[in-house]
């Protein structure tokens, strides 16, 4: 397969997925994001549900907080153009998410039941892997 071939396939596909509607009642059910303004390394995220963890500290980052819904811990991840000062004076933008770059880490446990729910705040598609 070329390469314009697969770029149509998934453009077509891209649009596929983006005509789906999507109710209002849908999208109130969504976890609030949480967005972080800081690029300090936050404090470890002391888990108040779910399996005990000892929990991380990401340097230069932070712990994505979630919420328990019918025993499926759940994240919210928005895809968003962010700058960041990767040195003083220096200010690049780029794609991050929850107003970061690099995003949040996710903390889960084995045997943990996961859901993300993704935002795509990006000029163009995202995929999360």
């Amino acid at each position: 397969m070329n390469l314009n071939s697969r770029r149509q396939f998934f453009a077509g596909a891209a649009a596929s997925v983006a005509g789906l509607a999507v109710a209002r009642s849908a999208l109130a059910g969504l976890p609030e994001p949480v967005i972080q303004t800081s690029v300090a390394t936050a404090p470890p995220l002391i888990p108040t549900t779910g399996r005990p963890y000892n929990p991380v500290v990401t340097l230069n980052g932070w712990t994505l907080p979630w919420r328990m819904n019918n025993g499926v811990k759940e994240f919210h991840l928005v895809a968003e153009p962010v700058v960041r000062e990767v040195s003083p004076g220096f200010k690049v933008n780029m794609w991050g998410y929850n107003g970061q770059s690099p995003g949040p880490t996710i903390e889960v446990v084995e045997g943990d039941r996961v859901r993300i729910f993704v935002t795509n705040k990006l000029p163009e598609h995202t995929t999360i892997h």
